[in-house]
């Protein structure tokens, strides 16, 4: 485990990442690795958060997991539906925390392995890679209204979100008691809730247009994706800039449990 802070270990939130990707080199060298990435769109002033290198076989102690009052599943380039032996701890992990009822949000491959743990089905799309930016229909007024305190206002709940994309697996079967929140054109689970406790969303959140780019070029070095897909990508989405802040807003909202009256109301814009 690493820590976000050492030194205050008495702070009243405490959060986990658990890291189901390794540092690339680009990420390390500009932003300090995913980490820093994380704790910049998602942590607050007063907060611990740890770190979790899951992809490395680290885990939190279970006897430890009541402390914590919320985890954030990150993305990987790794299949969530497949059985490398850190996936299947993950995956006991999850349902150890869906049975506590704690906070965890699920992030593209976080959203995708929630879904397996709890009883749901992953697989690859048939439609192939969606990387990118992405409109998104949020299909739920009632979720932002009841666990996000916003009144019924279309300045504050957005019909549309243009978000940041990189997949080509996808949510095929919804775990029981799962509902959607938003769906696309390209993809019908976009992003899911279970009760008060749990949130998957397929895009990121914590993505800028920077990071999608070095993800592009390394997708193409590596012979995932062809350069014509490449061009094409990046012809498309030069020009236009993704509601991340807004996404950002609703995944950090929900994992700060932001449902309760006390905190008042949330504006999106």
């Amino acid at each position: 485990m690493e820590n976000g802070d050492q030194n205050n270990m008495m702070n009243t939130k405490r959060y986990a990442l658990l890291l189901a990707a390794h540092d690339s080199e680009y990420v390390k060298k500009v932003y300090g690795g995913y980490f820093n990435v994380f704790v910049v769109a998602f942590g607050e002033e007063g907060e611990t958060w740890d770190l979790y290198r899951v992809v490395e076989g680290e885990f939190p102690n279970m006897n430890e997991l009541e402390m914590y009052d919320g985890f954030v599943v990150s993305g990987s380039p790794f299949d969530a539906y497949g059985n490398e032996y850190w996936i299947l701890e993950l995956c006991i992990l999850l349902q150890t925390l869906d049975s506590m009822q704690k906070k965890i949000l699920g992030i593209c491959f976080g959203h995708q392995v929630l879904c397996r743990a709890l009883g749901g089905k992953v697989a690859r799309s048939p439609t192939g890679w969606d990387i990118g930016l992405r409109e998104i229909k949020i299909n739920n007024k009632e979720f932002f209204t009841s666990q996000l305190n916003l009144e019924v206002s279309n300045h504050e709940i957005p019909q549309t979100l243009t978000i940041i994309k990189c997949h080509q697996d996808e949510v095929w079967e919804l775990p029981i008691d799962a509902e959607v929140v938003a769906f696309s054109d390209k993809t019908k689970v976009e992003m899911f809730t279970i009760g008060n406790h749990i949130l998957g969303t397929q895009g990121h959140p914590e993505y800028t247009k920077d990071i999608l780019y070095n993800l592009l070029d390394r997708l193409l070095n590596n012979g995932s994706i062809e350069e014509d897909f490449v061009e094409a990508t990046r012809s498309k989405i030069e020009n236009i800039e993704p509601d991340r802040k807004h996404l950002e807003k609703i995944c950090k909202n929900f994992l700060k449990g932001r449902h309760n009256p006390s905190y008042g109301l949330v504006e999106f814009f």
